[in-house]
């Protein structure tokens, strides 16, 4: 019973693992994209407050 317990504890935590390596990953792409918005957002703020750019 204690080595049923322990064997279903260890699957448990590697499953925990590989979930928070998805997670941080997910992460990190969800930060780039909101990187690259960021980043297009300031360059069409700059371009709508130039006098000389169209609309």
């Amino acid at each position: 019973m204690i080595e049923q317990r322990l064997s279903e504890l260890k699957r448990n935590q590697a499953q925990g693992e590989q979930q928070l390596l998805t997670l941080d990953a997910q992460k990190r792409e969800l930060q780039a994209t909101l990187q690259r918005i960021s980043g297009a957002i300031t360059v069409l703020e700059e371009l709508l407050a130039s006098p000389d750019t169209p609309d």
